[in-house]
């Protein structure tokens, strides 16, 4: 832990939560507050945020541990109590004199608590600067299948927060990073939140948990394709892609029977033709696993290098010299194209594993465990027929909310669909073309009747796109076996 790091006191930091909880310091109070789109300000956002703050003892917790405002420790012990105030010292969160500053945020992230070095200095954050919940936890946490398990793994855990998150549905968690200043944080975390099944290892990526096998892995690692070591949560200093197909391989090599990993990973291909290649070989070598690989994030390599390099702008030579380097190891390692996503894996028996590569907006994305469950499960399945006909013999029900979409092109004697798809309205919020008969017959199913039964009036043509069609869907977990 560095010097300035947090303090782990499990006594105080149980006791901060739970006066917290008790002065309803929670995100819907943030957003009812600052708005809806209060997560995502910035410093340059504050004059306006603090003019939005009512005097109440709520608005003075917001504005000392949300916008880390100084507040009078006067008003601060009116808000949060003595026991509550004291334990932000005990812990490291804040110097409390006449007034009292936080030194690292501390933010409700749905129902949890979570302490961190937010907000980002623009550049400036230490090498072993440690975030709180940004757009890539988001993005583990929607694609994690949240069922009831005896074990989890989360590697490179950070703050903690996919931890906290596994640790209210897994009898036991492991937590792993070779940052100390992270497992400072995630034990204290841990204890905020009221967890005690939650254990911290230091290690790099898997090797505090070697030899040990887990229901669930979490992996949010310093993925990003980089010549850069710059910081710990970004950068892994191996060359090109090397750390996502090392943490891929790791995780199905600790992932017990019937498992789930949730992987946010980075891949390159020499062009956007061949973007995924690689993750589609690493696929084919993991024995006793299906993949779906999730493309979330795609540019060329100076849209890549100019997404990694925000802190420069406003900064013309300091982000010309970045792009500059950037595309110049990218060009040097053959990277023409460079994505960015999530590797969702299902250890299980049998010979037959598959892998698939969809696109998805993240913007877009909603809890998606239940989706991921019921897609490997629908995989596991196909997986045993003998021959594609037996499908036909199945009876399938949609198991998401879906809308269908038509384009209308206009011809003399009136409107015809020219194109067709539907979209999903939960989960990844997918968008799958297909042809409109096909949509409908699908639209139709509700585990009543073999799609045999269902289609025995169709066209030859019509029956063999419902049948792919109802593939893809189950695949997507948007269809169920009934």
């Amino acid at each position: 832990m560095t010097a300035d790091g947090p303090v782990p006191d499990k006594k105080a930091a149980a006791a901060l939560g739970a006066s917290l909880r008790k002065a309803r310091y929670s995100e819907d109070a943030i957003l009812e507050l600052l708005g809806e789109e209060a997560y995502s300000h910035d410093r340059d956002d504050l004059p306006v945020d603090e003019r939005r703050l009512p005097k109440t003892h709520l608005a003075t917790l917001v504005r000392a541990l949300f916008l880390q405002v100084p507040v009078s420790t006067a008003d601060a012990v009116a808000a949060l109590g003595r026991r509550g105030v004291d334990a932000l010292a005990a812990t490291g969160l804040a110097d409390v004199g006449d007034d009292l500053l936080v030194r690292r945020r501390v933010i409700p992230v749905g129902e949890l608590l979570v302490a961190s070095d937010d907000n980002p200095n623009e550049g400036e954050d230490p090498p072993d600067f440690v975030a709180a919940y940004t757009s890539t936890s988001r993005l583990c946490d929607c694609l994690t299948p949240r069922s009831r398990v005896k074990s989890a793994l989360d590697v490179g855990t950070g703050s903690g927060v996919q931890a906290l998150l596994a640790a209210r549905h897994a009898r036991r968690v492991v937590a792993t990073d070779i940052n100390p200043r992270a497992l400072a944080y995630t034990e204290l975390n841990a204890a905020l939140n009221g967890f005690t099944n939650i254990e911290v290892r230091r290690g790099s990526f898997f090797e505090a948990a070697a030899g040990e096998r887990f229901d669930l892995i979490t992996c949010n690692a310093p993925y990003v394709v980089s010549p850069e070591s710059r910081w710990a949560y970004r950068d892994s200093g191996l060359r090109g892609d090397e750390v996502s197909e090392r943490v891929i391989r790791a995780a199905a090599d600790h992932l017990a029977e019937g498992g789930f990993a949730t992987l946010l990973v980075s891949w390159v291909g020499t062009d956007e033709d061949g973007a995924d290649e690689r993750p589609l070989r690493w696929a084919k070598s993991l024995a006793g696993c299906d993949s779906w690989i999730l493309s979330v994030w795609e540019e060329d390599p100076l849209g890549h290098a100019e997404t990694w390099n925000k802190q420069f702008v406003g900064k013309p030579a300091e982000m010309g010299e970045a792009l500059d380097t950037w595309t110049a190891y990218l060009n040097e390692i053959g990277a023409g194209w460079v994505s960015e996503g999530a590797y969702l894996m299902h250890r299980r028996p049998g010979r037959r594993h598959s892998a698939r590569v969809d696109g998805i907006d993240d913007e877009g994305l909603d809890a998606a465990g239940g989706q991921v469950r019921r897609a490997f499960a629908s995989r596991e399945r196909l997986a045993s027929f003998k021959k594609a006909d037996d499908l036909l013999g199945e009876r399938l029900a949609l198991a998401m909310k879906i809308q269908v979409e038509r384009e209308l092109a206009p011809r003399r004697t009136g409107n015809a669909v020219s194109a067709a798809g539907i979209q999903l309205l939960e989960g990844t919020n997918s968008f799958i073309e297909a042809p409109h008969g096909a949509i409908e017959i699908v639209e139709s199913l509700d585990g009543s009747a073999s799609l045999r039964k269902v289609l025995r009036s169709a066209t030859p043509s019509v029956r063999r796109d419902t049948v792919r069609l109802a593939r893809d869907l189950l695949e997507l977990g948007a269809l169920k076996f009934a």
